[in-house]
């Protein structure tokens, strides 16, 4: 039988046996935790990711292609998301991997933007400026151990003529006329790189056709593509138009098997 005191007759029991105090967070066993963040911990790994961004330049300005799908997980979540970004008249921005860090820096570009339009002095963000800015950004990120888990690519044009980059999360960055991220890296780039190569003067068409063919490849080989995409293009005349969501059908003729595959 436990035998109290005088003072512990009268005095209150614990609020919660082991458990946290009143307006504090619960170290549950084999969690660290951080008090400097007050119990607050930031995602070291992405949670709802978009896949592949593609892109190329034709004659008269840049297209870019991402499919509509966020996937939690393996879990084909959200199908009608936007990848696609209108920045301002000069700018397209296409984005990959973790979809809320894109949240967070579309906010972010999206208050520039407004910024410079309320300054009203003749001057626009240039595409050029938007990939050195991510970069830095990126870079930033990275160099705190809190990477912002996304690919992009910056599509524009600038002084009358096309511009297409790309940074990661690492802020890594390059500029080129042909672009793919994610997993369409190794299976898009090639044929992106063997059309341009064959046509670099290719026309609008041309180019809706070439992405087209990207998109149909990853939707049959990508666990985490869609078969619906946007295209954003941009040129002098007419600046930037966000066309979709497209259909994509892919290609199944080699299902067929009432016929011989000749070697």
């Amino acid at each position: 039988m436990a035998v109290f005191g005088k003072n512990d007759m009268y005095s209150a029991g614990p609020f919660w046996h082991n458990g946290p105090a009143p307006g504090a967070f619960y170290n549950f066993p084999g969690r660290l935790m951080n008090t400097e963040l007050s119990g607050v911990q930031r995602s070291q790994s992405p949670v709802t990711t978009g896949t592949s961004v593609v892109g190329i330049q034709f004659k008269d300005g840049v297209m870019i292609a991402a499919d509509t799908l966020a996937s939690y997980g393996s879990l084909a979540r959200y199908r009608s998301v936007e990848r696609i970004l209108k920045v301002n008249s000069k700018i397209i921005l296409g984005a990959g991997g973790d979809y809320a860090d894109y949240q967070y820096i579309k906010n972010i570009i999206e208050q520039k933007t407004l910024e410079e339009q309320c300054l009203d002095d003749g001057f626009i963000l240039k595409p050029k400026s938007l990939h050195c800015w991510l970069t830095r950004v990126l870079y930033n990120q990275r160099s705190k151990f809190d990477p912002l888990w996304n690919n992009f690519i910056i599509a524009g044009i600038e002084n009358d003529k096309p511009f297409m980059g790309t940074v990661d999360k690492l802020g890594t960055a390059y500029i080129d006329p042909v672009i793919a991220t994610g997993y369409g890296a190794y299976i898009a780039t090639p044929l992106l790189r063997k059309a341009y190569d064959e046509n670099n003067e290719m026309t609008e068409q041309e180019a809706t056709d070439v992405l087209h063919k990207c998109m149909e490849v990853l939707f049959m080989r990508d666990a985490r593509s869609f078969p619906r995409y946007q295209l954003g293009i941009i040129t002098k005349e007419n600046g930037v138009e966000v066309r979709g969501p497209i259909t994509n059908k892919g290609y199944w003729e080699l299902a067929n098997l009432d016929k011989p595959i000749a070697n």
